[in-house]
């Protein structure tokens, strides 16, 4: 009787551990007999008798049987989306020494200050950050062979008020849209929407490697809203890029879009490795592209209530050409020699550049009564695109540049690099507007440039740079200018 209540006491502990924890489903439940009843005598109590003291068979398995460990729960599927996002950019910080006062650390093409001048014989220290850049690449789902991107780029170069101070200007700089365009690719063609590169130039494949911020002087540099359309025929080895565009007109009164086309021959087989600027480094096919643009200007008339308007067209061809002299792999770009060189000619085409006008202006409307205050005129254009001589006759003004430059990267890992450029830009009509001591008409600009690669993520970049402007008064305005920059590229 005693083992009986022992048996039974066990049986319930058993029952409440089972409720518990679930029992696992490779072990079989014990055959347990009723409490009230002792359990069955076996067939042959020689073989199966249990030593003294020992539980009986049936209350041995169940003292050995142990509940299975709870699973645990199940993992949740992840989110996954068949979206794509691509952050991408660069912290940059610039320190610039210019031998003459006046210049911004954007520089481009602006009038630099003539010999013998108070500006032009004492110098500046710049340091700022304004050309750091953050941009997204946002990509949808193909549908129906279609794939919908977007691009999103902004840095803090943005316009800010005239007058203000230089601390404003350079410590609280104005973040700015560089690009917002959505693109479509299709098998038949290609649409891309919004703001963008210019076509014109096929820009920014021939861009050189400057440690300077671009546009450089002489390099044709521009992005604007536009419509543009292209397609790439494949035949390996070579390529062939056709594209045209409608873009954003340089004055609204014209009521035309740009139109620009453009046509360039890849070859595929070899590569150049090539920097664009400071920071886009990348292995580009051999290649050479040809570009045109043609806009209308439609100009109040010259006369101080301007009835009508005066129209004349503008125009631009851009050559540009991408020449791995010693070529580079995917894996292999160390000894790497890329040559590039773009020749640029038009009317009405300072736009195109980066701060271009050297120094033109409207003529004073004629006064022949001697009026008091003298009746003045208001374009309705920018400046440095088209103006009118004193006769009322509108001129598109004319630009010609050429730029060549050269990448030699070191051995034997090709993480030090080398780059020289040279760029030359001279006007046609110039020197008919305004006072001959304010514009010029020639410009030379050549610089040299050390970049190190510490990490894969971190550049640094020396450039010493020189440039001359010639006035159409002969003199002439010089500038030297030592920058360090560094880059956390992302």
């Amino acid at each position: 009787m005693h083992r009986h209540v022992i048996w039974f006491l066990t049986f319930v502990a058993f029952t409440a551990s089972a409720r518990a924890q679930p029992a696992s489903p490779a072990l079989p439940a014990p055959d347990v007999p009723p409490p009230e009843s002792p359990p069955a005598a076996p067939a042959d109590p020689a073989a199966t008798a249990a030593p003294a003291g020992s539980a009986p068979p049936s209350e041995a398995r169940l003292l050995e049987a142990k509940p299975a460990e709870a699973k645990p729960p199940a993992k949740a599927p992840a989110v996954t989306s068949k979206w794509d996002t691509t952050l991408y950019g660069f912290v940059e910080g610039d320190t610039i020494y210019d031998s003459t006062q006046g210049l911004n650390d954007n520089a481009g093409n602006s009038a630099v200050p003539r010999k013998g001048s108070y500006a032009g014989n004492h110098g500046q220290t710049t340091m700022g950050a304004r050309n750091s850049r953050i941009g997204y690449r946002i990509s949808a789902p193909a549908v129906d062979d279609i794939k919908a991107s977007a691009q999103l780029e902004m840095d803090f170069v943005g316009n800010q008020p005239p007058g203000i101070s230089e601390s404003a200007f350079f410590a609280s700089a104005t973040f700015r849209v560089r690009h917002l365009n959505v693109k479509l690719e299709t098998p038949i063609v290609d649409v891309l929407i919004g703001q963008s590169w210019q076509l014109f130039g096929w820009q920014t494949l021939y861009q050189p490697a400057t440690v300077q911020i671009q546009g450089i002087p002489g390099e044709v540099f521009s992005r604007s809203p536009q419509i543009r359309l292209s397609k790439k025929l494949a035949c390996d080895p070579v390529s062939l890029e056709l594209a045209v565009a409608a873009a954003r007109p340089p004055q609204r009164a014209s009521a035309t879009p740009d139109g620009q086309a453009g046509i360039k021959l890849n070859l595929d087989s070899v590569k150049a490795f090539h920097t664009a600027g400071s920071t886009g480094t990348a292995l580009d096919s051999a290649s050479i592209g040809v570009s045109v643009v043609g806009r209308r200007f439609a100009v109040d008339e010259f006369t101080a209530a301007p009835h009508s308007q005066v129209v004349r067209n503008g125009y631009g061809l851009s050559i540009d050409a991408l020449i791995p002299v010693v070529p580079a792999t995917k894996e292999h770009h160390d000894n790497a020699l890329t040559l590039l060189g773009s020749f640029v000619t038009g009317a009405g085409t300072a736009d195109l550049y980066s701060g271009l006008s050297g120094g033109v202006s409207q003529p004073a409307l004629p006064n022949p009564g001697m009026t008091t205050p003298a009746p003045t005129y208001t374009p309705n254009i920018d400046n440095g695109l088209a103006l009118f001589s004193a006769d009322g006759t509108l001129h598109p003004m004319q630009w010609t540049s050429y730029l060549v430059g050269a990448q030699y990267y070191l051995p034997p890992s090709g993480k030090v690099f080398l780059a020289a450029n040279y760029s030359h830009t001279s006007s046609g009509n110039a020197h008919a507007f305004g006072a001959a001591t304010k514009v010029f008409d020639q410009q030379d600009w050549a610089d040299g440039n050390l970049f190190v690669d510490l990490t894969p993520a971190v550049r640094l970049g020396l450039e010493l740079a020189w440039i001359n402007q010639t006035y159409v008064n002969g003199t002439e305005g010089t500038n030297y200018r030592a920058q360090f920059s560094g880059w956390l590229i992302f």
